[in-house]
């Protein structure tokens, strides 16, 4: 047989049960409800059947300022928690309550014990007893303010994951993200809850280190104090993308806890690739710019002719190519076959500068891209296949480390004079058309100087 747990005492021990176990004793029933209702976050306060108060918590204390050994056994809030005028109103749509179903809002003012008024919110419900009629009402209550600046936040909270113009992402201590909304998902190219608890690695190809970085400095040492840019690949459907995301990051600290304690992340970004690849562009423009008008300049300076021609390569070169080689006709009337006239060193950085000992005949194999860009009188791209190593440079004759090739046509007074080939490594990517746009505005100041060389030096040229 067992006691009541109601006064505190425990059950006998049983047949089957561990002699050496020390029984728990139970809380007083009286002792479990007045912990909870003094450790609630909300105000709360109950009432019978004929409106005494028959409860009274901390919180409704700490708004109001009455004690609860000053609140319980007054009827209703009359003469002390409530002007008198509105005494009889209030009373009436709390205890309303006991006769309806569900619970219901209201608005009151009350006072404070200081003579202060306050607007609270309040959710009242109906008690019944143990026949099922009406026994009395409880009502918990909160400063309007507090309601609305919570009511706000979980808002805000709801459309940033729904309808933000922007990513928002809550990553977890694990670096794993655990919501994801419409945006962002749209942005790591996957569903709402396919990408929920993934690596983040799955996603992303290049930059997951930078990103991982950024998180785990944010849980250690907190957000930074500016957004930061970063540059991502993505694996898609439809191959890899590069994107560049500005983001920002707030540290997700729970507010139950009395120390700060880590829940995560929260990552906001935006795609700003179009932006940001628009400004690269207008940089790369006037750089280019910037190098032709310099190159010009110092062209106009020099005697020799080839001279001016090598001397606007070296500018052109600079943020463009890693290697230049120069191959002129050797015979203009009878369209023969290249010399190489002038080249960069090959085995490291270097001024373009004439072949030593003069020009030197290449033997490209047909379908060469230096003469296809001499039958087509057009610039032509080159790429080395992959896995072709070195192979592929050296059966073109060009540096071993060349893989993006452009070659340009020098045209001066309507004839095709040579070829003038840009080479970059494994390290830069491959020539586009704004490249070949360059190319060929330096390839127009190159082949006036190699016309104008011709005409002033020695046959043979």
């Amino acid at each position: 047989m067992s006691a009541s747990r109601s006064t505190g005492t425990t059950d006998a021990i049983g047949p089957d049960e561990d002699p050496e176990r020390t029984p728990s004793p139970v809380i007083p029933g009286s002792r479990l409800l007045a912990a909870l209702l003094d450790g609630m976050d909300a105000a709360l306060c109950a009432f019978d059947a004929h409106g005494t108060i028959t409860h009274w918590n901390r919180e409704a204390e700490r708004i109001l300022g009455w004690t609860a050994a000053e609140a319980v056994g007054r009827r209703g809030f009359a003469g002390w928690a409530v002007r008198s005028a509105d005494a009889g109103d209030v009373q009436g749509r709390l205890l309303a309550v006991m006769d309806a179903p569900g619970r219901q809002v209201h608005e009151f003012a009350l006072l404070r014990k200081d003579g202060g008024r306050v607007l609270v919110r309040t959710q009242s419900s109906g008690v019944r007893g143990e026949d099922g009629k009406p026994a009395g009402v409880y009502c918990a209550f909160s400063e309007v303010h507090a309601q609305i600046d919570l009511e706000r936040s979980i808002a805000l909270s709801e459309a940033l994951f729904e309808d933000a113009s922007w990513g928002v992402v809550a990553v977890d201590v694990d670096l794993r993200p655990t919501v994801v909304n419409a945006y962002a998902a749209r942005a790591l190219g996957g569903g709402r809850t396919t990408l929920l608890g993934r690596p983040l690695g799955e996603l992303i190809v290049q930059g997951v280190e930078d990103l991982e970085g950024a998180l785990q400095h944010v849980l250690a040492e907190g957000p930074p104090p500016a957004p930061a840019e970063l540059w991502v690949t993505l694996r898609t459907s439809e191959g890899d993308r590069r994107r560049c995301w500005r983001s920002g990051f707030l540290r997700l600290a729970s507010p139950l806890a009395e120390e700060p304690v880590p829940l995560g992340v929260g990552w906001l970004f935006r795609d700003v690739t179009a932006a940001k690849l628009a400004e690269q562009d207008a940089d790369r423009v006037r750089f280019r710019a910037n190098q032709l008008h310099r190159a010009a300049r110092q062209a106009a300076e020099c005697e020799d002719p080839m001279e001016a021609a090598t001397t606007s390569l070296d500018y052109a070169l600079a943020g463009f190519a890693d290697h230049v080689v120069v191959d002129l006709m050797a015979d203009l009337a009878a369209g023969e076959r290249l010399v190489r006239a002038a080249a960069t060193p090959s085995d490291a950085p270097g001024p373009c500068l004439p072949v030593s000992g003069g020009p030197l005949p290449v033997r490209y194999a047909p379908g060469h891209p230096a003469l296809q860009a001499v039958e087509r009188a057009g610039s032509v791209r080159a790429a080395a296949p992959a896995g072709s190593g070195a192979a592929w440079a050296v059966e073109h004759q060009w540096p071993g480390d060349s893989v993006h090739a452009l070659c340009a046509v020098l045209r001066s007074r309507g004839r095709t004079l040579g070829v003038v080939t840009f080479l970059r490594a494994a390290n830069r990517s491959a020539f586009e058309r704004p490249d070949v746009v360059y190319a060929e505005s330096v390839a127009v100041r190159v082949a006036a100087a190699v016309d104008l060389a011709r005409l002033t030096a020695e046959p043979g040229l």
